[in-house]
């Protein structure tokens, strides 16, 4: 077979392997649900849980799990029914996983998750609005093979102060309980052991959760080791103020949540990539790519970055990839904003109390920001892959016109001649229409690359062409934040390609103590009187304790207030009415 008819064939496995991919399964193997609690109604904010549970989803995704099931700032309501239906998929799983991040308090040694909309007035409304640990955990109990629930929920509890206690003798704690799960081959993870508290990060991140996506997805990893290196990551990060633990056991085989032997879907990948092999590799990418784009959905879209995770057109895939995001999100967006429209003009037509209609006003107007939020997010992802079409197209136009203009040179008789299929690897290799010009000496590059690293946010030094540690570490840094795999021992030019692409702060703003982030910025954390910024960066209470001069200052002003007593009455006799003796002298007569 040819060169050319191999191309083809191995374009035909391609072709087929996507849509193999783009079936649906015919049993869900593992499945996971997800659930990222920020926008508390009646409770302290938290901004990491809602970015939490999108990177730890993004993670789930790319292990293969078949079903993924994602929700964020979800009320009681929403969060009773994304239990109950997810307790439907993981009665035909094998291996089901619940990750929370987002309050969660403990009363009488239960544990509970917090949606955003509860109150807990009374320390017994926990029954009515939260949901038990144990609630969870019967969700995920028909699961055949292996049950795991992670909890980056042990904050302090948000509502201790206003909470009534009904009963006096009743105990809530700060953080979670310890628990025991009854069924085997259950573990439930806490981000901090059982009755001490979990920090959020001065990043977009938890520290926990940051070292979870590091090692949950590795295939062929034991969990138990998963969670231990996620401990000392985490205690690294806090400076051992905070260790997680890990709850329940296992048998001694590993149990790894990604397996390490090859799966169907594995193996069509590996078949492909055999094939890519036989070929030019760079000019068949840029075919795979077209081809991936053509069919236009998200299966074919992750096969392709399956199999280039990195370079220039894995980044093309990844922004297409966003750009589809970006459109689910909006249509969510847009259909909650209309259910809450629906649901105002449902309780206007009722005559409902005005409490309710507030409530509603308030729940529409925070959809509708959110779908016009949506919105922009959408255009934005539009707009910056369209850009990078354009880029693309016009790079590979001038290199083949410049290839239809340059002469060949003749070949050494010992040396064969170059084929247009090596020519087509030259256009392939062109990142950008720039790349016709000679190539930049290494200190250009590298200046280059300190620039567009300082521009997404992930180097601080100056762009002086030396790639020195703190250069190869704010590569490392991209790579981290970008999901990239670039070489940080010297300056690339894919590196510098992929970074170009990226509009906006890849690396998360990281902030010093006392400082929290606004917007691109660290500005200084101020509290209400009587607060103080605490180890966790959060405003806490300051207790007044009186000083001693304040005790002395009150008692002298209570001695000044307090009525006069009246003064002793004195002694009239003088010292001439008394004898020698100092006794009244008796005068007497004789007859």
């Amino acid at each position: 077979m040819d060169s050319h008819g191999f191309v083809k064939l191995r374009r035909i496995i391609f072709f087929l392997a996507v849509l193999l991919l783009c079936q649906p399964a015919w049993a869900a193997n593992r499945v996971a649900l997800i659930i990222g609690n920020s926008a508390y109604k009646n409770a302290t904010p938290l901004s990491n849980p809602v970015n939490d549970a999108l990177m730890v989803e993004a993670t789930l995704r790319t292990a293969g799990f078949d079903v993924v099931q994602t929700r964020l700032d979800i009320q009681a309501v929403e969060m009773r029914r994304a239990l109950r239906d997810f307790a439907d998929q993981a009665r035909d799983s094998d291996v089901a996983v619940v990750y929370y991040a987002g309050h969660g308090i403990e009363i009488e040694g239960t544990n509970y998750l917090i949606p955003i909309d509860a109150t807990l007035e009374r320390d017994t409304d926990v029954y009515d609005e939260a949901f038990s640990l144990d609630r969870v955990l019967l969700a995920i109990e028909p699961a055949r093979q292996l049950r795991v629930v992670i909890l980056d929920a042990c904050r302090n509890n948000p509502f201790s102060e206003k909470m009534k206690r009904t009963v006096g003798s009743r105990a809530i704690s700060r953080g979670l309980a310890r628990i025991e799960p009854a069924t085997s081959n259950t573990l439930v993870a806490f981000a901090a052991k059982a009755g001490s508290t979990a920090s959020d990060g001065n990043s977009k991140n938890s520290p926990y959760t940051a070292a979870l996506v590091k090692y949950i997805g590795t295939p062929g990893l034991d969990l138990r080791r998963v969670f231990g290196f996620v401990r000392d990551d985490v205690m690294k990060a806090t400076g051992n103020r905070q260790e997680p633990y890990v709850y329940g056991t296992l048998g001694g085989d590993d149990v790894p949540l990604v397996p390490a032997k090859e799966t169907a879907k594995e193996a069509a990948k590996e078949t492909a990539k055999e094939a890519a092999s036989s070929a030019t590799p760079r000019s068949e990418m840029r075919q795979d790519y077209e081809l991936a784009l053509q069919v236009g959905n998200k299966d074919a879209l992750n096969f392709f970055i399956a199999q280039y995770p990195d370079g220039y057109y894995a980044n093309l895939a990844k922004l297409q990839l966003a750009k589809i995001d970006a459109e689910e999100k909006r249509a969510a967006a847009a259909e909650k904003a209309r259910q809450a429209e629906q649901e105002q003009a449902r309780l206007v037509s009722e005559g409902a109390q005005q409490t309710q209609l507030a409530k509603a006003a308030a729940e529409l107007k925070a959809a509708q920001e959110a779908r016009a939020a949506a919105e922009s997010a959408k255009e934005a992802a539009q707009q910056q892959a369209a850009q990078a079409e354009q880029r693309r197209v016009a790079a590979e136009s001038a290199a083949a016109a410049t290839k239809n203009t340059t002469p060949v040179a003749p070949s050494a008789p010992d040396q064969p001649r170059e084929t247009n299929t090596s020519a087509d690897t030259k256009v392939a290799t062109l990142p950008s229409p720039q790349a016709s010009a000679p190539s930049t000496s290494p200190p250009e590059l590298a200046k280059s690359l300190q620039t567009e690293l300082r521009r997404v946010g992930c180097f601080s030094g100056s762009a002086n062409g030396e790639w020195d540690a703190a250069s190869r570490r704010s590569l490392e840094l991209f790579n981290q934040n970008a999901g990239t795999k670039f070489d940080a021992k010297a300056a690339n030019p894919d590196a510098l390609d992929a970074i170009k692409l990226k509009t906006a702060r890849v690396c998360p703003l990281t902030c010093g103590s006392g400082l929290k982030r606004d917007g691109d910025r660290c500005v200084k954390i101020t509290c209400a009187p009587g607060y103080f910024v605490n180890d966790d960066a959060e405003c806490e209470k300051r207790k007044v304790r009186q000083a001693p001069s304040a005790r002395l200052e009150r008692r002298s002003r209570d001695r000044e207030e307090a009525p006069a007593r009246p003064a002793k009455p004195k002694a009239e006799a003088s010292a001439g009415n008394k004898g020698d003796g100092g006794m009244p002298f008796m005068p007497f007569f004789l007859p």
